[in-house]
């Protein structure tokens, strides 16, 4: 006669309540020994040591789940993301008068704006080739070119050499392969636990938020109150000169503020301690144990990656269109400068990071594809309220400021959970793959959202706002196809 099946669940072991406490196991066992025809051994369960075994597992097992990396190199990660981001948009609210001064137009002010991602999706796979699983050699590469490209680009006013700017933000732009590595370290299975993956993303994304905000107001505040000592290209100040001025100051500020940052980085950044090698065996030997096949991406999961790609690309070509949209429609539109364009967006980034804040607290108890819906549905409200006030002429400096408000809010959202839910669904081998897929994404995005951005007076406004509402409407079709494979561990 077969023997009772006994499967207590790791709640219940470490509870010790409920159907399967340890009492009842006891109770189960005998009765199982006592109708075994053979001499009886007793069950592996009824056993104390074994049953503590299974607990000590169990729990090693939770642990496992919610570990978190050293809270200094977390907060090094964390910050040097806000700060690159807040790099990427500091110029955005003077760019494109800064591009017009030097003889450019205002599609070479979105260029300016977007190329950095460009540049550094031309260096990140040698750099990863090199990188050796670590963090520490690619961060620093991203601090220098941060720091010689806020240089240059501070310089073409001096030089009046208007390919310097670009040339600046291409330099600038090795940096952003940083972004890549953030998004990989928070979703790294020798740092950072399954369940703690979404949460750590959330905190990227609030940085994300923080640097979108205080960018453009930043780089407005310098621009009106540093000024231009002949007072032509903006407001006076005798203090101004060819080095320092309302168009040069963010590239001294955030030069000044790279280097800082470094040495506060050096001091306090620990280096992940697994080499590549030590992860794969470890994999290797886990998967000898579970004896399980070996790891085949299906067609459904080949969907899940596409979906997440595409999703990741929507989400920063929104974004980036908006921003580097708003200084050229609202001077046309309202008549704002580049200080008040910059305020404009900082308000709008500003209002969202309450919201981003309790995301970082609440995010744990939602899954990633309910963030994911949650955030698009908010950002395409946005941009449809946006093209209902443009098809009305109803554009005014609230409602349009509810729009942006909407759509900064509800695409940030949305970017938090790609890269977390992959590295959910696949194993530890491939995270760095997938952040990279991922990185190349948001690549595409930027770059395509900046060019839109700068050309969206020039194609009509209603045609800009049409151009994202097709490409948010296809994402859609595939987040929908896709629903039920999209599920994973919440946190």
């Amino acid at each position: 006669m077969a023997s009772t099946n006994v499967i207590p669940t790791v709640f219940d072991l470490v509870s010790g309540k409920g159907p399967w406490s340890h009492a009842t196991l006891a109770r189960l066992s005998r009765e199982s020994m006592a109708k075994e025809v053979a001499p009886s051994s007793s069950s592996p369960v009824s056993d104390p040591e074994s049953v503590q075994e299974e607990t000590e597992v169990a729990q090693a097992d939770v642990a496992d789940e919610l570990r978190i990396p050293d809270l200094w190199s977390l907060a090094v990660v964390i910050g040097g993301n806000a700060m690159f981001q807040l790099s990427f948009f500091i110029i955005v609210s003077s760019a494109s008068e800064y591009a017009g001064y030097l003889g450019g137009s205002a599609l070479f002010s979105g260029l300016v704006i977007g190329i950095p991602t460009a540049a550094s999706a031309l260096v990140l796979i040698p750099i990863t080739r090199r990188d050796g699983g670590k963090y520490r050699m690619p961060f620093f590469i991203a601090y220098a070119a941060s720091t010689l490209g806020c240089v240059l680009y501070a310089l073409a006013y001096t030089t009046h050499f208007l390919y310097l700017i670009l040339i600046g933000r291409i330099v600038g732009g090795i940096g952003f392969i940083a972004f890549m590595y953030c998004k990989r370290y928070v979703t790294d299975s020798r740092l950072v636990g399954v369940r703690r993956r979404t949460t750590l993303g959330s905190y990227l994304v609030l940085g994300q938020g923080i640097g979108f905000s205080a960018g453009p107001f930043l780089g407005g505040l310098l621009y009106k109150f540093v000024g231009f000592q002949d007072g032509v290209e903006g407001p006076r100040n005798a203090h101004a000169n060819n080095v320092w001025n309302g168009f040069t100051a963010t590239g001294w500020v955030m030069a000044g503020a790279w280097v800082v940052f470094a040495i506060f980085a050096y001091f306090k950044f620990t280096d992940v301690k697994d080499t590549p090698a030590a992860l794969e065996l470890r994999v290797m030997k886990n998967q000898q144990q579970q004896q399980t096949p070996q790891v085949k991406v299906s067609l459904r999961q080949w969907g899940v990656i596409i979906t997440m790609m595409y999703w990741s690309m929507t989400c920063f070509l929104v974004l980036g269109a908006w921003e580097s949209n708003i200084p050229i429609f609202t001077a046309d539109a309202l008549g704002y400068s580049p200080y008040a364009a910059g305020n404009f967006i900082a308000l709008g980034g500003i209002a969202t990071v309450p919201f981003l804040l309790l995301n970082t607290r609440f995010s744990r108890k939602f899954q990633d594809r309910t963030i994911l819906a949650t955030g698009s549905v908010l950002g395409l409200a946005g941009v449809l309220t946006a093209l209902g006030l443009l098809v009305t002429d109803r554009v005014s400096f609230g409602a349009y400021l509810a729009c942006w408000f909407l759509v900064a809010l509800g695409f940030n959202l949305a970017s938090t959970c790609t890269v977390a839910l992959l590295s959910k669904q696949f194993p530890p081998e491939w995270n760095g793959r997938l952040s990279m897929a991922i990185q190349y994404s948001n690549y595409t995005g930027r770059v395509s959202g900046a060019l839109l951005g700068g050309a969206g007076v020039d194609m009509g406004m209603k045609n800009f706002m049409a151009v994202q509402v097709a490409i948010i409407g296809f994402g859609a079709v595939l987040y929908f196809t896709l629903w039920r494979h999209l599920k994973a561990k919440t946190g």
